[in-house]
């Protein structure tokens, strides 16, 4: 018998370990279009950057992607960090 995930008032208990290893895959129990849905971002309403194409050496795009998933906001930060060191005072 499956241990249900929440309580009569429809609270999620805290997952086990046991519970992980029986999830499957998005794939396997969700219809197409719903895992599509999902997997995107909406439509941005008001922009908040600038789309633009820049040129960075290999080893600029190399540190940052190593570094996992954000690689480009983490470079936008950096910008903005210099710029905030370097800004002088007018």
């Amino acid at each position: 018998m499956k241990t249900r995930l929440t309580n009569k008032d429809g609270e999620v208990r805290e997952l086990t370990d046991q519970d992980v290893k029986q999830m499957r895959p998005m794939s396997e129990v969700l219809p197409a279009n719903l895992q599509r849905a999902i997997g995107q971002r909406g439509r941005q309403q008001a922009p908040t950057k600038v789309k633009t194409s820049i040129r960075l050496s290999p080893e600029v795009i190399e540190h940052f992607k190593a570094q996992g998933e954000g690689w480009q906001r983490r470079i936008d930060q950096a910008l903005k960090t210099y710029i905030q060191e370097h800004s002088h005072s007018r």
